[in-house]
């Protein structure tokens, strides 16, 4: 009787805990199906994440361009080679879509991604064995070309799949590198299914400075799918569509900035130089039309260690350059007298202060007038004009009106002011003739278009234009930006007449300057370089050679600065020798390519061809017309030309490569072309183009005769032009008169 009390007693225990579990349990499931939460958190939004899909839909990066719309950097698509090592991801069909073979796939693939094939094989073990769903390949598996992953698709290795990304890509090369700049691209910290997000960042030049613009805003794409992430029949799609970066169009003439660059390679290769900087500007408006350095890079290369521009970002003792504004302060204050004696040679304005020598030792030219000494590159003159006539605190005030105490504001990143050093009477005296105080070449550049503009100074600049990429709306055009006025139209007249006489005087250290059809103006300059330990380098090779010149000088249409440091010389060369060279073979050219008149009257002098109409024309009567005229012409194909390199009425010059594209085109030999050249046809084919090195192109992958078609690759071998063919092309070049 007492066990079954007992019995029936904790049967009534049980009882009564079942049901108070099973309330609560029910409760909670009550609770759950009414909230639709567990703990805070919506059993909703986790389903949904757990079957959904979000991925990014990257922006395309605002492409960049030179002034006339030819493509300078642009984003090119490549590919991602990843392996499905899922088993499960092939149930229920016909054929695997996984890697079923991995030691087939490994030998295969190994010699196409330059790997061993035991690597590839280690690869694809062990994603198996750690149950991933797909494997990489690391960096040998990253930004394969359209060939290569052609070459992996034709296998038909079950379980290779590709992902297109895109990579910043300059088709030039290193032209106007160091303007453009680079992207690369940077891992950030958000993630989608596909792995770490890449990002494609500015680092340098118009990149950098631009890169907001240029980035555009990445959109997304989510929708639900399975657990093999294939789309649902009702996936919920949401699409955020990208917004593309804006284009950005520079004010870089493409046919200047060439001369510029295969003139800068071909000194850069003679002389050896420690360093080169050239810029080339329209004085009337602050355009940048050219500017380079070397050393310089290509930004295709990843492996960039040095992308200074030192045209705006390394400030130097400029020399003698700096007398036309030192003359012009003298002149703008009204003391200036050009046919006053002076004695040359040596000036000492008192005992405190140590003499200043002329740059012939000291010797002198006698006693000349201001004017020939600053044909002559007089130090003692400069001198005498700022302790004597102007005054020092005076000259300082138009040392700041030509505002080399601050930056110029170009719209490049990384811009370096100079300093005046102004301190001791010594370092007054110094200043007026380039030594001591430090500029940047841009600097110069800037305070000279005053003396090329009627005084007016012009802000320097190298952006034309941003450009809506989808629209083509104009978001912002630049215009030329008076900046300052620190002489008089009357001033500036007669600095430019001291220039002139300066090139082609009697006394003038400028004659190697001369052009052939226009009459230049401009200043030499010799500035001695520092010695770290104290004082400055010795020798004759041991200067930064200078020259800041403007043509035609009565109405400057281009304005260049030049300068070479520490150049190997002959012993019958001077310093001008490599700054002749290359201000004469751009500033010759480049004026010829603007169509401005030349000044002087010549019977032997450039004439330039007016292309007549191409479209429609028989190719190879046309090619007969424009070697006529001295033009190198290439004919792709045969028959009815149907595009060309240059347009009708366009003004070349002799010796410029035309481009014929016929309506059935054959690749012709492109073996010798520069660079260039080959882009321009590839171009004009459609084709899609992987280049290897730099120079000249050795070899090409679609045989010369071959059918072409649009997106059809070419592949194209590039190497430097060899060091005799450089010699000898400078040599034939070069102004050897003093």
């Amino acid at each position: 009787m007492r066990k079954n009390k007992a019995t029936h007693f904790m049967a009534g225990i049980f009882i009564i805990l079942f049901v108070g579990a099973f309330l609560t349990l029910s409760g909670r499931f009550l609770y759950i199906q009414a909230t639709k939460e567990i703990n805070g958190v919506s059993l909703e939004e986790w389903a949904d994440k757990q079957r959904t899909s979000s991925y990014t839909l990257p922006a395309e990066r605002g492409k960049i361009y030179d002034s006339n719309g030819m493509t300078l950097a642009y984003d090119r698509p490549t590919y991602r080679l990843y392996a499905i090592v899922d088993e499960s991801y092939s149930e229920d069909l016909e054929e695997p879509k996984h890697v079923k073979d991995p030691e087939k796939t490994a030998e295969l693939l190994a010699p196409l991604l330059d790997m061993k094939e035991s690597e590839v094989l280690e690869q694809l073990n062990a994603g198996i064995e750690k149950n991933k769903f797909q494997v990489e390949f690391g960096n040998n598996g990253k930004e394969l070309s359209q060939q290569k992953k052609d070459e992996i698709a034709a296998l038909d290795l079950p379980g290779i799949n590709f992902k297109e990304e895109a990579i910043r890509y300059y088709p030039n090369g290193m032209f106007a590198s160091q303007i453009i700049g680079f992207a690369r691209e940077t891992e950030v910290d958000k993630k989608d299914k596909t792995g770490t997000k890449q990002e494609i960042k500015g680092v340098a030049g118009i990149e950098h400075e631009m890169n907001d613009l240029l980035s555009g805003k990445d959109g997304r794409i989510s929708y639900q799918r399975d657990q093999y992430n294939k789309k649902l029949l009702h996936p919920e799609e949401v699409v955020t569509e990208p917004e593309d970066g804006d284009d950005v169009y520079l004010t870089i003439e493409q046919k200047i900035q060439t001369l510029l660059e295969d003139t800068l390679t071909q000194a850069d290769e003679k002389y050896e130089p420690e360093r080169i900087s050239a810029v080339v500007m329209n004085p009337k408006t602050g355009e940048i039309v050219a500017m380079s350095n070397r050393p310089s890079y290509n930004p295709n290369d990843p492996k960039v260690e040095n992308w200074f521009n030192d045209v705006v970002s390394t400030p130097f003792e400029p020399g003698s350059t700096v007398k036309m504004f030192t003359w012009a302060a003298a002149i703008e204050e009204n003391v200036y007298n050009g046919s006053e004696p002076y004695m040359s040679g040596s000036y000492q304005p008192n005992e405190q202060i140590k003499p200043v020598r002329d740059h012939n030792g000291g010797n002198g030219w006698g006693k000349i007038s201001f004017d020939k000494g600053f044909q002559r590159s007089s130090n003692v003159a400069a001198s005498k004009l700022v302790w004597e006539k102007i005054g020092t605190d005076k000259y300082l005030e138009y040392l700041k009106a030509f505002q080399f105490d601050k930056k110029t504001e170009i719209d490049l990143p990384n811009e370096v002011a100079g300093e005046i050093l102004y301190n001791w009477p010594r370092e007054k005296l110094s200043t007026s003739f380039g030594q001591g105080s430090t500029l940047t070449p841009i600097q110069q550049m800037k305070a000279a278009t005053a003396i090329a503009n009627d005084g007016k100074m012009l802000q320097p600049y190298v952006i034309k234009k941003i450009v809506d990429a989808n629209s083509g709306e104009i978001i912002e055009e630049k215009s030329p930006n008076v900046v300052g006025k620190p002489i008089s139209k009357a001033t500036a007249e007669q600095v430019l007449e001291l220039l002139k006489s300066v090139v082609n005087g009697e006394d003038g250290t400028g004659k190697k300057y001369k052009l052939d059809d226009y009459t230049v103006g401009g200043k030499t300059g010799t500035a001695q370089i520092p010695n770290p330990e104290g004082g400055y380098l010795s020798g004759k090779e041991n200067h930064v050679f200078s020259f800041l010149g403007m043509a035609p000088i009565d109405d400057p249409e281009l304005m260049m600065y030049v300068s070479v440091k520490q150049p190997k010389l002959e012993p019958t060369e001077s310093g001008s020798t490599p700054v002749s060279f290359i201000f004469k073979n751009v500033m010759e050219n480049g004026l010829h390519y603007l169509n401005i008149n030349p000044d002087k009257e010549k019977t032997n002098k450039v004439k330039q061809v007016s292309i007549p109409t191409l479209v429609g024309k028989d190719a190879s009567k046309m090619e007969k017309e424009l070697k006529k005229h001295g033009l190198k012409v290439t004919v792709a194909g045969q028959g009815e030309i149907v595009a060309s390199n240059v347009r009708e009425g366009e003004k070349v010059l002799p010796n410029d490569h035309v481009l014929l594209i016929t309506e059935k085109p054959k690749m012709p030999n492109i073996v010798g072309w520069s660079l260039r050249d080959a882009l321009q046809l590839a171009n004009l084919l459609e084709l899609k183009t992987e280049t290897f090195g730099n120079g000249y192109v050795v070899t090409q992958n679609i045989k010369e005769g071959t059918p072409v078609k649009p997106k059809d690759y070419l592949g194209i071998e590039l190497v430097p032009p060899n060091q005799e063919k450089q010699e000898n092309t400078s040599s034939d070049q070069e102004d050897t008169g003093e």
